[in-house]
């Protein structure tokens, strides 16, 4: 039986008010601080982040369905996060990225 994947799918917007020759996207680093910060939490699981279709996705597994929705949400919560943060609930045999139900975060 396959295990309950979600998927964090984070808009790539560049940062507000940026300086010349800064990183467009510091929230990044925020975001993998927070999900690797979860290994033994609660036995969730975490993937390194990737670009994938005009936003970063990291993918949270080894928990229920609500468990891993409220990572999602609090991913989506964190400060400089862009709006328009949102989830795929799939599973561990899906054939490629975004095929699943979709929850709206931000």
């Amino acid at each position: 039986m396959p295990d309950a994947v979600v998927e964090i799918h984070i808009p790539l917007t560049p940062a507000p008010d940026l300086g010349e020759g800064d990183y467009p996207f510091p929230w990044i680093e925020s975001v993998e601080e927070f999900v690797f910060g979860l290994e033994g939490e609660g036995g969730e699981a975490y993937d390194d982040g990737e670009e994938h279709d005009g936003h970063y996705m990291f993918d949270v597994w080894q928990g229920s369905e609500d468990e891993l929705l409220a990572i999602a949400r609090r991913v989506a919560e964190i400060p400089g996060v862009p709006t328009g943060v949102f989830a795929v609930v799939t599973d561990t045999d899906r054939e490629s990225f975004g095929e699943g139900r979709r929850v709206e975060l931000s």
